[in-house]
């Protein structure tokens, strides 16, 4: 059996097949995907339930087990999230810049793929399609660490992927797992300094920054989301109960999901009761500072843990602050710069946030819930970046993309 750093090589090594190739037949191994995913959906469903069960009999926390199910209409979404980027233009050979120069000397500074990139992540079924797709339109070959929780569902994923690039003419070996090596492929990923040109964690906090902390390959960091919404003195009530509960309940396992809220002390006794019986329907647990505790019943007394913790679950911090300052003061010191929202009437309130919160995505009367690459019109995503070289917020086809810069002259030389 070949080892994890053979299939980095096979990766490497078909990595022109597929930067070489044109968006014709990129779009064309995309079409294979999409619809290759709905004829072997029994088959990827029976794969995946080997994994839910396996995830049962270990304790697999819910947020997991919900972010590693896959049913005929997720099956059918990442198939219309595949048709969506072949939509999307083709970056590969954009022109980022140029110019002539006085001896006539062109220069043109174009998009290419980074050639390999490796992502490392944790039972999440529909990234392993994602990220692929991305990649694939981008020019990159992909090596993937999907995790043991969802390692008989990746299997199959990668088969169908790897036959979808075979029947467009393309080399199947452009995409690789190494998730039958365990923990060693993943360490393997860190290590492939010349074979893999960008890794990208997406996951726990724990797994990103062992990533980050342990790799040897240039990463693109990724975020664990703590993610605040301030309503603010002059906030809608209606606009805030409907965000709340959207950011918080629609789907809790992500990482764009309500983790904190912070109320303004004068829009306390206007906003609370309602919110309150509205997160109570949606059987959030409510963690509360002494206020929040002392006023409503059924409140969990909040720690300082709390103000640092991504639930992914139906808890919730709530914490009262006297003003705008006081908000942007606790968001600075316990951000992971994913996503922060006001809800406000106030435009000189609503400006100040934006510019002064340092986070990937900064909101105003939105839900948290929409930074997504889907959302932003990226056909799908690789990760939402934290950082602030290269990539920030959601990473779609651009991301991908490296630049080069091409000289075309006729004879010159330097003086």
């Amino acid at each position: 059996m070949a080892s994890a750093l053979d299939k980095i090589k096979l990766a490497k090594q078909a990595a022109n097949s597929l930067g070489l190739s044109s968006t014709v037949v990129k779009n064309q191994v995309l079409a294979n995907i999409a619809a290759l995913l709905p004829e072997r959906a029994a088959q990827i469903i029976a794969a995946n339930q080997k994994d839910l069960d396996r995830g049962v009999i270990e304790g697999l926390a819910s947020g997991l087990m919900d972010r590693l199910r896959l049913d005929e209409k997720r099956i059918d979404s990442l198939a219309a999230a595949v048709t969506e980027v072949i939509s999307l233009p083709d970056p590969i050979g954009d022109v980022v810049r140029g110019k002539t120069l006085a001896n006539g000397v062109r220069l043109a500074e174009v998009r290419v793929p980074f050639g390999v990139i490796g992502v490392i992540y944790e039972a999440r079924p529909n990234v392993t399609i994602d990220i692929a797709a991305l990649a694939i339109k981008s020019g990159n070959a992909a090596v993937l660490r999907g995790g043991s929780a969802a390692q008989e569902t990746n299997a199959v994923l990668i088969q169908l992927l790897q036959d979808a690039l075979e029947l467009a003419g393309v080399n199947r070996d452009a995409v690789q797992t190494v998730d039958e090596f365990g923990r060693d492929g993943g360490t393997q990923m860190m290590q492939a300094v010349g074979l893999i040109d960008v890794l990208i964690p997406r996951g726990s906090a724990g797994l990103i920054h062992a990533v980050i902390n342990d790799s040897k390959v240039p990463v693109i960091q990724t975020g664990d989301g703590v993610v605040h919404i301030f309503v603010d003195e002059s906030a809608r009530l209606d606009w805030a109960v409907d965000i709340i509960i959207n950011a918080k309940t629609q789907r809790v396992s992500v990482c764009n999901a309500l983790e904190t809220l912070l109320i303004h002390q004068r829009a306390y006794q206007r906003v609370m009761p309602e919110i309150m019986q509205a997160l109570a329907a949606k059987d959030v647990v409510v963690h509360g500072d002494e206020q929040v505790a002392g006023d409503f019943e059924n409140v969990v007394p909040a720690t300082d843990a709390d103000w640092s913790t991504e639930y992914m679950s139906l808890d919730l911090s709530v914490k009262v602050v006297a003003d705008l300052d006081e908000a942007l003061a606790h968001i600075a010191v316990y951000s992971t710069k994913h996503t922060e929202s006001i809800i406000t009437e106030s435009n000189s309130n609503a400006d100040r946030f934006l510019a002064e919160v340092d986070a990937a995505v900064v909101m105003v009367n939105a839900s948290t819930r929409f930074t997504d690459g889907g959302e932003f019109g990226f056909g799908a995503e690789v990760g939402i970046s934290t950082q602030k070289l290269h990539a920030r917020g959601p990473m779609g086809l651009q991301e991908l993309t490296s630049t080069k810069w091409l000289v075309r002259g006729a004879g010159q030389i330097r003086s």
